[in-house]
């Protein structure tokens, strides 16, 4: 196989084989063992600097000053970045200074992973370093990193991305992350976020359990789904649209709380705000409903904001996103009504799409009263409510999994919260009559024949569940990926994906 190699990169390679010809193995199999890391020094050093006299580290060379016969040098590992001092007659006691002049100077780069021995000191500038007694070469880069510009502009230091084109950061993820240290951040945090939420339904003595991603027959929401065959069943299967059915199934078999972070795929398109693959939270309790449940997620999101800003407020681009309780509250109806000058309560399917006409909004010629009503809530409201605020009691249309509403059987029993102008949660007090279930699946049906692509599939399986019982419940989805933006800060959801799907990379 013939490699298409820049010239850096044969340099580079080059060098590779010089270091093997010097007996220094640019990859060598033994175990470096560190005993702390650079933000443990940067911290701790300055109250406690004896216990730094005989430190071992290993990272990432960044930058790198040589100034005879010694250099500075910026090491980063998992934690942060450390200078090091680097003296020739340090490094190499002995009479023969090849290590340092041929090795360290020439055949090291930026970008290598080193392993350091040495002791903490500060030099005359103040600057906290580790003076270097032992360098050891971990692991050879063949290809440079790509460079962060900074560049003075009228006084100020601005600083430019390293990748001039903004996709490849997500294509080479890889990369990113270690030229942009502030993108680790993002990952942290939101495995903070998840971690918040698991210990909050934990305390609650909810079950975590795994439901199937490869499913017979899709369901628990309104999506495309990515469809693929199982050779040895010879069978049609999908991957989960939501995992909402199956944990339905849980609670008639008897737990009374059960969760799950589900990977979910939907064949859809893609946009800062949609990825095919993502990641939801979804929660289901015996015995409660949308009230109790609404009450549940104010206290949820506002210890999430709590565990990793300790503040209620979050900063989103321009805005400052309070999670402190309580949170406003509309019905679907009033909300377009606010925004729109419209009451559509009551209209039918004519009357919705004069609506929307009048209003500019497109309206695909299969949708149905929920679809089209979704379509006047998604256009003229969601993007204007940027506080967290409930939105409650949806057309019946619009929710063919959720119970019909206690005081109007025209409406469901269902909420949605919207934050930053996006939907982050759906929830609803649970339909568990199978009579009435089995009507919404054909209703659903008929959907699809009219061409709705996202109509739901009837699932035997799930009505003969309920005819066995499930107990009044009520279930919750959060989208972790959106809520993640939020509480990052992140302008797309590629940011807070370690891998998003991209389109096919162009070839050169």
């Amino acid at each position: 196989m013939t490699l298409n190699l820049s010239e850096q990169e044969l340099i580079r390679t080059k060098k590779k084989e010089q270091l093997e010809a010097l007996g220094i193995h640019p990859y060598p199999a033994a175990t470096f063992a560190t005993n702390t890391s650079a933000k443990d020094i940067l911290t701790k050093y300055p109250t406690d600097p004896t216990r730094y006299q005989q430190v071992v580290l290993a990272g990432r060379l960044m930058s790198r000053r040589i100034m005879g016969s010694a250099a500075f040098v910026e090491l980063q590992d998992a934690s942060g970045r450390i200078q090091l001092y680097i003296h020739r007659d340090t490094l190499c006691p002995d009479q023969d200074k090849t290590f340092y002049n041929t090795v360290f100077k020439k055949l090291i780069d930026m970008g290598d992973i080193v392993g350091v021995h040495g002791h903490v000191f500060r030099t005359k500038m103040g600057t906290i370093s580790i003076h270097v007694s032992q360098l050891i070469l971990l692991t050879k880069a063949l290809k440079p990193l790509p460079v962060v510009k900074e560049v003075v502009e009228q006084g100020t230091v601005k600083t430019y991305d390293a990748f001039t084109d903004p996709e490849q950061r997500y294509r080479q993820r890889y990369v990113d992350l270690i030229v942009n240290p502030h993108v680790r951040e993002i990952f942290v945090k939101r495995a903070q976020l998840i971690r918040s939420i698991r210990q909050y339904l934990g305390v609650q003595g909810y079950l975590e359990v795994e439901t199937p991603i490869l499913q017979p027959i899709y369901g628990g929401a309104a999506a495309r789904p990515f469809k693929t065959h199982h050779n040895a069943l010879n069978t049609p299967l999908y991957l989960r649209i939501a995992n909402e059915l199956y944990l339905k199934r849980l609670i008639v078999g008897g737990y009374e709380g059960v969760y799950e972070f589900a990977k979910d795929f939907r064949n859809e398109g893609m946009s800062r705000f949609h990825n095919p693959e993502f990641t939801m939270l979804e929660a289901y309790v015996a015995y409660k409903d949308y009230l109790w449940m609404m009450d549940q997620v104010e206290i949820l999101l506002e210890k999430v904001a709590l565990d990793l800003h300790s503040t209620t407020e979050v900063c989103v681009g321009q805005h400052t996103i309070n999670f402190q309780r309580p949170w406003k509250r509309f019905t679907l109806f009033e909300v377009i009504q606010h925004f729109t000058g419209i009451d559509v309560r009551g209209m039918d399917e004519a009357a919705l799409r004069d609506v929307a006409h009048k209003l500019g909004t497109t309206v695909a010629a299969s949708a149905g009263k929920g679809k089209i009503i979704d379509e006047l809530f998604g256009s003229h409201c969601e993007p204007k409510l940027i506080q967290p605020t409930f939105i409650t009691d949806y057309p019946i249309e619009m929710s063919p999994l959720a119970k019909r509403h206690r005081a109007d059987p025209s409406l469901a029993e269902r909420f949605e919260v919207i934050c930053n102008g996006k939907e982050i949660c759906n929830a609803f007090s649970e339909l568990n009559d199978p009579l009435d279930q089995r009507q919404r699946f054909e209703e659903q049906l008929e959907l699809g024949k009219r061409g709705d692509e996202e109509a739901m599939a009837l699932d035997e399986d799930f009505l003969r569940a309920l005819r066995y019982g499930m107990p009044p419940t009520v279930g919750v989805g959060i989208g972790i990926d959106r809520l993640s933006m939020i509480m990052t800060n992140a302008a797309s959801i590629q940011e807070v994906i370690f891998f998003p799907q991209m389109r096919p990379e162009k070839q050169v």
